[in-house]
């Protein structure tokens, strides 16, 4: 089978969902999706979207306070385009009728979040993300000339003359086929999947990121990964995020004998920046050699259930009272601060081929992403994506892409295909282990002996031999994101942001104020 368009959109997240309407009616849109659009990180975002809305905040606060987050490694152009564009964007998305939750005068309510020096973040209960994709959704696919299939994993890009001109996926029943467009975006979305600990769903296995640098896309700042510090921590139960909403609304951060510890390790207590919350859990767990809690005592109950349903329902599932019992938390893969190169306007390093949203790395996050800009990332971003694609498609004659390159277009993957040798549950684990909280240059040699390995293998598999079995892409993309975050991490010899080495706890803007990106060799 092999399918055409003008713009070919991969994922269903925020990103993809802003840009389908810049491009909608300037050609034929296809959107392929991995699974169902509302499970990808999009539907799973609790907390809410910031952006510089009430009377006492402006849009120069929202980006000092990102630029701080940031420690250093903030591009001040993608910040100021964030700050300054995100307003007119989530006015927007009330107009167009995302419930918000609202005052009792009607404004919308604001919350405040770690690291924020206002209240800024716009939220529907604890369910942002579902609401805002809820509406994009419904929107885009009312959209003329807007196809969509879902239950298409995207495994390759296709590359012709240096310019991306589609992408290869696997359908429903395993068939490989084509997908051909002049322009393509990656929207596809984040990796933490690539960790054993980690409170992403399971589609977030870092394809666009492992496609592009196959492909021949720069990449960068892959070693600052978010490690959100308030995931559940019930055995048998999936690692499920307690929203910083929660402390921002006055939750604290308790040891088992109840004592809250936060300022002992940092000056802003529970409302420091995320990376600075998850090390102090660490170190106090290896303190006390006891668990590390979520205390919500100080609130109302009712206050607590009503504004916080999901969750309360997540804890009820585990057998606790959000409002009255101790949560056990702990840190957990939650955001990838690098990814696939782009500009301003979504343009990577290879011609055709955009990318949006957490995928995407245009600097605005630095080494560390302020709570609630990845929704509004994704929404600012997305449109300018959106916007770029369009005038590309202007520069672009109809037919590139869209021609059909002669090679076969489809087969059929063979259950009787060797499988791949490397385990996903030990590489999961060593990322867990060496590339996580606390990394070292041993740990981190470690790893990348074990992830060579298993890229040398994949990379001959995908060169010259046959082709992967279904269920090995996920493998896939696994060893390629696994072993790109490894290695950055192991370059960049000093800690900054969501990147902490032990052997070297400082931060050193003499040699590394710097950020690097790589391509394939």
């Amino acid at each position: 089978m092999e399918l055409h368009a003008d713009f070919l959109i991969i994922g269903s997240g925020i990103a993809a969902l802003r840009a389908a309407p810049e491009v909608a009616g300037h050609g034929d849109v296809l959107i392929l999706t991995k699974a169902e659009p509302e499970e990808g990180n999009t539907g799973h975002a609790q907390g809410g979207i910031a952006a510089a809305v009430g009377p006492d905040d402006t849009s120069a606060q929202h980006a000092a306070d990102t630029i701080a987050a940031g420690d250093g490694l903030c591009d001040e152009r993608a910040v100021q385009v964030l700050v300054e564009d995100g307003p007119r964007f989530v006015r927007e998305l009330i107009s167009w009728g995302v419930q918000f939750d609202r005052d009792p005068d009607g404004e919308p309510a604001l919350a405040m979040e770690a690291a924020h020096s206002a209240r800024r973040v716009l939220h529907a209960h604890d369910a942002t993300g579902r609401e805002i994709g809820r509406v994009l959704w419904t929107r885009a696919s009312r959209l003329a000339g807007v196809t969509t299939h879902d239950h298409a994993r995207v495994v390759d890009l296709v590359i012709e003359d240096g310019r991306c001109v589609g992408a290869r996926f696997l359908g429903g029943d395993g068939t490989v086929a084509i997908a051909r467009a002049a322009c393509v975006l990656l929207a596809t979305g984040g990796a933490g999947q690539v960790y054993q600990e980690t409170t992403n769903p399971l589609v977030a296995t870092g394809d666009g990121v492992a496609m592009a640098y196959r492909a021949g896309a720069a990449v960068i700042d892959l070693e600052f990964v978010q490690f959100h510090p308030t995931a559940l921590m019930v055995p048998g139960q999936p690692r499920f995020l307690l929203s910083e909403a929660l402390r921002g609304e006055g939750a604290r951060l308790v040891n088992a004998d109840g004592e809250a510890f936060m300022e002992r390790y940092d000056p802003a207590g529970d409302l420091a920046p995320r990376d600075r919350v998850s090390r102090a859990i660490a170190r106090e767990a290896m303190r006390t050699g006891r668990p590390v809690f979520l205390s919500l005592e100080r609130l109302d109950p009712d206050f607590v259930h009503e504004r916080f349903p999901l969750i309360s329902d997540a804890c009820r599932l585990a057998g606790l009272d959000l409002a009255r019992d101790r949560i056990p938390v702990g840190p957990a893969a939650h955001y990838v601060m690098g990814g696939v190169q782009t500009d301003l306007n979504g343009r990577t390093s290879i011609p055709g081929l955009f990318a949006a949203g957490e995928v995407a790395c245009t600097g605005v996050h630095g080494a560390n992403r302020l709570a609630s800009n990845s929704l509004l990332e994704g929404l600012v971003f997305g449109a300018r994506a959106g916007c770029a694609m369009r005038e590309d498609a202007l520069l672009v004659p109809r037919a590139a892409g869209l021609e059909s390159s002669g090679q076969p277009a489809s087969s059929q993957t063979s259950g009787s295909v060797e499988r791949l040798t490397a385990d996903t549950t030990e590489l999961t684990r060593l990322m867990w282990q060496d590339v996580g909280l606390f990394r070292d240059r041993e740990g981190l040699s470690r790893t990348i002996d074990v992830f060579e390995s298993a890229w040398r293998e994949l990379d001959g598999r995908l060169r010259d031999g046959p082709p992967l079995h279904e269920a090995d892409w996920r493998t896939a993309s696994i060893v390629t994101v696994g072993r790109l975050i490894a290695k950055a991490a192991l370059r960049r010899e000093e800690s900054r942001g969501g990147h902490y080495r032990s052997d070297f706890p400082d931060r050193d803007d003499v040699h590394w104020k710097k950020r690097v990106a790589e391509k394939r060799e």
